[in-house]
């Protein structure tokens, strides 16, 4: 068990910006937790997910920018996405480079899209370190300050381990019967207003 909390303490740093370099904010979130609980230092942490997100985004953008040719044939079968994010720009303009670090399916499409146009790198840049900082600021803290909720619900289910796939498969259920009954709704009026 040491081993396992000294090697998160050792590449959880590496972990976190490799991870933070595409986006993802599960690994920011595991780092506040961790931090709560003394594995991992908070400031620091949230200054690696800032820095990799911040690297990412502008490298997303460059290619975007400078290697249309070579990103097109990945790009193709995205194609609703790319549409999506190209809407969503001309619609929020420079509120969607912070947006989009926070809704999953356009987070690296989003900086693509930009490079694509005329949009200033600078401009970009600028924006994107102020949008990374609240991200990792608003993700490091808010799971920080949840650590010690997260960490009382590991210790209640490691202690009733049949409660956490009794919970999951329940919330699944729920939501799976939602989207059911939605479907069957939507369906329903999609026929009635045919006639």
């Amino acid at each position: 068990m040491e081993d396992i909390i000294s090697s998160l303490s050792t590449y959880g740093y590496i972990i976190l910006f490799l991870y933070s370099l595409g986006g993802g904010m599960v690994a920011i979130i595991a780092a506040g937790v961790l931090s709560y609980t003394g594995k991992m230092d908070l400031g620091v942490s949230i200054f690696i997910a800032f820095l990799a997100n911040t690297i990412g985004d502008s490298l997303l953008f460059y290619m975007g920018r400078y290697n249309k040719s070579q990103i097109m044939p990945y790009i193709k079968k995205h194609r609703r996405k790319l549409a999506l994010s190209h809407l969503l720009m001309k619609k929020y303009g420079d509120k969607i480079i912070f947006f989009q670090k926070f809704v999953y399916g356009i987070k690296t499409l989003v900086p693509l899209t930009i490079g694509l146009t005329k949009y200033s790198f600078t401009k970009f840049n600028i924006l994107n370190a102020v949008s990374a900082a609240i991200w990792a600021l608003l993700l490091g803290f808010s799971s920080y300050y949840a650590g010690g909720i997260l960490t009382n619900f590991a210790s209640y289910f490691s202690m009733h381990p049949w409660l956490a796939p009794l919970i999951v498969f329940s919330l699944l259920g729920t939501i799976w019967l939602y989207f059911k009954k939605v479907t069957e709704k939507n369906k329903k009026g999609i026929f009635s207003k045919d006639k």
